[in-house]
């Protein structure tokens, strides 16, 4: 069926999706503001829209033409929509940190996907898809997030690289040093230098990776049993999953 453009009912069923697709974009990204992500509630808004628009147009912005009485696509209508995989992935990329060994906002990269996807269903008029979409989109935001930090990271091992400062006497240096090589498997880095203002006094700096359930916690335990430390201070810490 041809559609006109001035066929009320045409502009009435766009309009709809694009309203639509804002809904479940507010949806995803109402989670997003709520957990202060790198992308929130108007991002993941105007992906939802946006793709929703580009879909629409993919399918109705390329007229057919006649040809012996069969009707001939003019154009391909899907180029458009081929695209917005493109672009999206260019926006999620952008909200991927890496900080060392550690790399942050994946999920949300993930949500932005899902949500073009999405913002494309509606657009197709396969709102029923969109909403399963969305709904399922959440269940694992919410209740899948609540099941990781409740439950499932009370058993699982952690690796931190962790740096730490020692305060020591300058005449137990040697001591300490050999007591620390002994304490940990994974020392990346150790060395020692003067304090400042301390003539007697000495920093050690560590860097080492531990593995455990707490390995922040497990880091101050072990030098905590080392004699003639005078002051420690965690001053970083880089967790891996």
């Amino acid at each position: 069926m041809e559609l006109q453009l001035q066929d009320s009912a045409y502009y009435l069923d766009i309009s709809l999706r694009v309203l639509i697709s804002v809904l479940f974009g507010f949806a995803i990204g109402f989670e997003r503001e709520l957990t202060s992500k790198f992308a929130g509630l108007r991002t993941h808004i105007l992906v939802c829209m946006g793709s929703c628009v580009f879909t629409i147009l993919s399918i109705f912005a390329f007229p057919t033409i006649s040809a012996g009485g069969n009707p001939v696509a003019f154009g391909d209508p899907a180029r458009i929509a081929a695209q917005i995989l493109t672009g999206i992935g260019f926006i999620g990329g952008g909200t991927v940190l890496r900080h060392g060994s550690s790399v942050f906002g994946l999920t949300t990269a993930a949500t932005l996907w899902t949500t073009a996807s999405i913002g494309m269903a509606v657009g197709c008029g396969s709102i029923v898809l969109a909403a399963v979409a969305t709904l399922i989109t959440l269940f694992v935001l919410i209740l899948v997030r609540k099941l990781e930090t409740g439950f499932l990271r009370k058993f699982t091992q952690k690796t931190a690289t962790i740096k730490a400062t020692l305060i020591v006497a300058t005449d137990n240096i040697p001591y300490v040093i050999r007591a620390v090589s002994n304490k940990f498997d994974k020392i990346l880095e150790i060395n020692h230098t003067k304090g400042d203002r301390m003539d007697d006094k000495e920093k050690i700096y560590i860097v080492t990776k531990i593995i455990g359930k707490n390995p922040v916690l497990d880091m101050y335990n072990r030098i905590n049993e080392i004699d003639y430390v005078d002051n420690v201070f965690i001053t970083n810490m880089n967790f891996e999953k």
